[in-house]
């Protein structure tokens, strides 16, 4: 029970054949978004229902202080066509920690993350989940020449700079590791979450390199995305400690490779 005195896990599962075993699963990492978290489950739904999969929507409340779990909870006692699980806990964990929390619940072998602040365009999701036809996991780049982004000067120069020291560091042949929707199938990547290691923002890069080290097959696809809220110093200092760390663990420990190694042996 959390301090406002509602479940940790709650579930609403459509009473039907397709709520059973879904094959889409969406998963909204959620910190804080009580004003628009409604308004987010209602049209990320609406393009869900647009793919012709069955299909599940995931929200991970990772330990939001304001009303975003009652409004979640409300949600789901109001509506009758939503298939949604919600899945929190009292402290902010961070948004690595929710995602793959949220892959660890997912019962659909496509598995499609987006941030749930909207400053991404869900209409998307639909080229996403078809691209992993083709692929093991899809992401955003909102360096393709197709995408459309708007962002501050400093917003663009900092994602510049640190997509530079991600190509430097961890040797990363992608044009974008942060955009907030990506696209997995469950079944390449069951036996790489369980090994990230990073909570936060960096998590991203954790994700790529081991499907990298792997051999996955990653495709970029363009993106439409207004980046509104601003990163602060600490984030900024959070992140790049946390590449250091990949790094480290990459070239000089290559725990990576040995844990993989492991894994296949």
């Amino acid at each position: 029970m959390d301090k406002s005195g509602l479940p940790l896990i709650l579930d609403k599962i459509e009473i039907s054949p397709e709520a059973d075993k879904p094959e889409l699963s969406l998963v909204l990492p959620a910190y804080n978004e009580g004003d628009k978290i409604q308004r987010v489950i209602e049209k990320v739904s609406q393009i869900a229902r647009k793919t012709g999969l069955k299909y599940e929507l995931i929200v991970v409340d990772d330990g939001s202080v304001d009303d975003t779990r009652r409004n979640l909870v409300d949600y789901m006692c109001n509506t009758q066509h939503v298939t949604i699980r919600i899945i929190g806990y009292n402290k902010n964990m961070g948004k690595g920690y929710a995602v793959k929390t949220g892959f660890t619940h997912a019962k659909g072998d496509l598995v499609i993350f987006i941030d749930s602040d909207l400053d991404i365009d869900p209409t998307q999701i639909t080229y996403y989940a078809e691209a992993l036809k083709f692929g093991d996991i899809v992401i955003a780049s909102k360096r393709h020449p197709q995408s459309r982004v708007e962002a501050t000067v400093i917003r663009k120069i900092l994602s510049y700079g640190f997509n530079i020291l991600v190509k430097f560091l961890i040797g990363l042949n992608v044009s974008d590791t942060q955009a907030g929707l990506k696209a997995v199938r469950k079944s390449a990547f069951v036996d790489v979450f369980p090994k990230l290691t990073i909570k936060h923002y960096v998590f991203d890069v954790e994700l790529l390199l081991l499907a990298k080290l792997l051999g996955l097959k990653i495709i970029e696809l363009p993106v439409n995305v207004q980046l509104r809220n601003p990163f602060s110093l600490r984030d900024i200092w959070k992140m790049f400690l946390d590449l250091l760390g990949v790094a480290y663990r990459l070239r000089v420990l290559q725990w990576y490779q040995r844990t993989l190694s492991l894994r296949s042996g």
